[in-house]
């Protein structure tokens, strides 16, 4: 009876042993199962691309914009507004916009419509510093104005000057400005057309200006666009788009058109134009009355359109004497305020030209000494 207990819990012993065993063998090989072949599974880490060399034109870009980005500046505009609960006046920021260093005096050129109805505005340097900024002069007509601000010689940077008169379609341009506050963005593209027409905040059309599918958006406007070289071909003026962002078609004012209006709004205030010595009628009036031309509104009786014998229009109780309609000039045709325009700032004071003019259905021709512009 003994034995038989005694070898029955031998028996259950050994049972139990063999079940623990097996357990724990297989565990044993489940981890070398899963451990070994995950370890050389595992993949190796991709060796880091060493970067190439910039390509020529990627140098080219950079260096144009480490150049020229210094003498780019941020504009801000200001206006008065009365504090509701204190009714303390203040000035607070109305817009911005972008301008550049004309030269080493401080003069700041940009557009007209930045700083139009502006109390005041401010200029931020590319190293951040804040300026205050006073009107120099400005031409609506060109939608062009200047700026002065008290900085440090070593912190204006003037823009070389450009050519625009041999730019060709396709050629490469690049704009730098300020579009919706972010500062210094350099945008590339091509000339996409010459010649285009715009109308200037002072309604009279800017001419020969330049389109280009550089990204140009609102806050862009007074900055520069650039050649290759990085000289001053144009400002950024104007865009095209049904929403009022970048839709590809931007406007430039050509440089050759800069060049002469900004020393003369910094000697003068004003553009220096000379003058025939009268005022055309508005072109509304040459529509009525169906005229090839422009009609004369009024003339100065000093001037030199009256020492040449022309007529101005002249009301006469509830009529209208109607004046001289001017046909062309210099062989050139008028057919409005922007013609003339045109013309004369081809010229200087002290030219003569030639005006052809109809008088009561007759074709007349006169010489008209220009003189400079009367303040």
């Amino acid at each position: 009876m003994r034995r038989m207990v005694l070898a029955l819990i031998l028996a259950g012993l050994g049972f139990l042993a063999g079940l623990a065993w097996p357990r724990h063998a297989v565990d044993g090989a489940n981890e070398a199962v899963t451990v070994e072949p995950a370890a050389q599974a595992s993949p190796q880490a991709a060796a880091p691309i060493r970067r190439q060399e910039l390509a020529e034109p990627e140098r080219a870009t950079i260096s144009l914009f480490q150049r020229a980005s210094p003498s780019v500046v941020y504009i801000t505009s200001l206006a008065m507004q009365r504090d509701f609960f204190s009714m303390n006046v203040q000035e607070i920021p109305r817009g911005s916009g972008t301008g550049f260093l004309w030269d080493r005096q401080g003069h700041v050129v940009t557009n007209f419509h930045v700083i139009q109805d502006a109390s005041a505005a401010q200029v931020t340097l590319a190293d951040q510093t804040t300026w205050d900024a006073e009107l120099v002069g400005a031409a609506p007509e060109k939608d062009l104005a200047v700026l002065r601000i008290k900085a440090p010689l070593d912190k204006l940077q003037p823009l070389p000057l450009g050519e625009s008169d041999d730019l060709q379609v396709g050629q490469s341009v690049f704009a730098i400005g300020n579009p919706f506050g972010l500062d210094r963005t350099l945008t590339t593209g091509i000339v996409s057309a010459l010649g285009r027409e715009i109308q200037s905040v002072g309604g009279v059309p800017i001419r020969d200006v330049i389109q280009t599918d550089a990204a140009i958006n609102p806050g862009n406007s007074g900055g520069p666009l650039l050649d290759s070289s990085g000289r001053l071909i144009g400002i950024n003026t104007a865009i095209y788009s049904p929403s009022g962002a970048y839709a590809g078609i931007g406007f430039a004012i050509p440089v050759h058109s800069v060049s002469w209006v900004v020393p003369d709004l910094i000697r003068y205030g004003q553009v220096n134009r000379p003058s025939l010595g009268l005022d055309l009628a508005p072109e509304s009036w040459n529509r009525q009355l169906g005229v090839e031309g422009s009609l004369i509104g009024t003339v100065d009786p000093e001037g030199p359109a009256a020492a040449a014998g022309l007529r101005g229009t002249v009301r006469r109780g509830r009529r209208f004497q109607l004046g001289d309609i001017i046909q062309s000039i210099d062989g050139k045709p008028i057919g409005s305020l922007g013609d003339l325009y045109q013309i004369l700032e081809e010229k200087k004071a002290g030219d003569t030209v030639r005006v052809v003019y109809l008088r009561d259905g007759r074709r007349q021709e006169v010489p008209v000494r220009l003189v400079a512009l009367r303040r």
